[in-house]
Formats: C-alpha cells, structure tokens, sequence
C-alpha cells in the first residue's frame, strides 16, 4: 500500500513546497490538495454547510499549491483530491492539469469529483441533479484536448469544435481519480476513469472489496485501484484487506512546525511499510 497526505493548504499552514519536500524525505508517496472555489454563506434560508472547518472556504488554489509542490520535490506523486471540474472551465482546467504534470514530469495524478454543496454548484451555473453529467462530459473533453493535436468534443453541457491546447501532458494517459458513492459508482468508473477515491465513512471497506472483486475494465482481469482519503492509521491492516491501493491521511491544517511533528509520528507508526 502507498501512503500520503491530503491536507487544505492555507494562508496560515504549512507552504505547500515546504510540505511536499518533508513528505518526500521522509518516504511518503504523495500529497494530495482538496478544492473548493468558494463556500456560499450560512443563511437562514441556506444552513446545509453550518459546521465546515474554515479551511473549506479559505483554502489555496489546489492548481497553484500544487505547482509549488512540484519544484521542490522529483519523485512525490502530486494531485487533487479532488478537484470539482464541475465548477471549473474544461479549457483552463486541462491547461492547469497539463501545465503540473510538465512541471512535475509526469507525477499529476487527477482526482474528479461533482461538487456536494448544492447552492456552490447554482453559483457556477450547473444544476445540481446534472452534476454527474456535466463532469462526465467535462473530463471526456478534457481527455480530448489532452491527447488531440485538433480536438472537438459534442456533449449536451460541452461542445467545442476544432480546438489546439498545449502543453500536452507528460504522461501518456492522465490518471483521472473518480470519486463518488453509490451503486452506480463503478460503471463512472469504467466509463472515464483510472481509479476510484472514496472518502473514509462507515461501511465503506465492504464497498471497496466489492469493488476490487467486481468491477474491471473492458478488456481486462485487473483489479482497478483504491485511493482511500481520510485514513485511520489504526485501521491500516483493515485497509490492506479490503483491498486499498493508497491511503490519504487528512490532517487540520498546521505550521511548519506541527505538521512536521505529525509527519515523523505517522512515518515511526508505519514503519517498514512505507518502503514496500
């Protein structure tokens, strides 16, 4: 199993270069950036993000962050987790995501998700019963412009015609991270994705076995991979079991200080783990 970190960079935390450097030198894997672009207002008529940590509405641009995480460091696998293209424009966010995976040499790993609060997805003019759709569509152009000279996608929420986009990414395919829950889940997928990334919840194991026994790509015997986010360093053998190919460790942001003191604990509680 592969093992990082997932954290809301902020004004206040720990530099984003500074935390991929020590995740890098002590043997982790990866680091992982959330995004929100905003988080609407609590009002008495809209009270559903009541309770969010501050850090969802003032964190850093996930695309910057991790640029800054790519300079400093040459083997650590960088990414989102996840970025919500359905409030992100399809021609910019490819070039964002090309632009990381040049400036890293192919470590950009790209986690997809539709977006859970309701009145931020209305802000970026995207319906909450299309979220599904429109990322969907949103990632399938994006696949385009990546891997086209000339490109053109025709969707019912994206349609563009004969369009040129550089820089391509370094990797020949982008690893598209998909998140979600639900019985429909893995046909997403199958459909247009790499790998699956659940959120660590109740019940969400026996949902990871199922799916490591079941769902495959056309074509092939191997088991789609697992990134769990939001682990639990005592139920590490519980995910070796059910399956987890990664497990992402979401920690409150904190100083440099701090955060380095929580990195050295978990890597002494991991032990030789983090070097198979």
């Amino acid at each position: 199993m592969k093992f990082g970190f997932i954290a809301f960079p902020t004004r206040e935390s720990i530099r984003p270069g500074d935390f991929a450097a020590l995740l890098e030198s002590r043997g982790f894997e990866s680091l992982f950036y959330p995004d929100h672009t905003h988080i609407p207002a609590v009002t008495p008529e809209y009270y559903d993000v009541a309770g969010l940590a501050p850090e969802f509405k003032n964190g850093l641009d996930p695309f910057v962050a991790l640029a800054a995480a790519a300079q400093t460091t040459t083997t650590l696998t960088i990414g989102t987790a996840v970025a919500l293209v359905t409030e992100r424009d399809p021609f910019v966010t490819a070039k964002a995501v090309a632009s990381l995976d040049v400036l890293s040499d192919g470590r950009m790993q790209f986690g997809v998700g539709p977006g859970w609060i309701y009145q931020e997805l209305r802000n970026h003019g995207v319906r909450p019963e299309d979220r599904w759709a429109v990322m969907r569509e949103r990632v399938e152009a994006m696949q385009e412009i990546w891997t086209k000279d000339v490109a053109s996608y025709h969707g019912k929420f994206v349609s563009f015609d004969h369009v040129t986009s550089w820089p391509k990414p370094v990797q020949e395919r982008m690893p598209i991270l998909v998140a979600g829950n639900g019985p429909t889940v893995a046909q997403r997928v199958i459909a247009y994705g790499d790998e699956w990334i659940p959120m660590a919840r109740p019940g969400v194991l026996d949902e990871i076995a199922h799916f490591r026994r079941t769902a495959r790509k056309p074509g092939s015997d191997e088991p789609i991979p697992v990134t769990l986010f939001g682990g639990a360093l005592e139920d590490i053998a519980l995910y070796e079991r059910a399956g987890v190919d990664r497990c992402l460790f979401w920690p409150r942001p904190m100083d440099l200080e701090d955060t380095t003191d929580l990195v050295d604990k978990v890597a002494l509680s991991l032990g030789a783990r983090l070097s198979t």
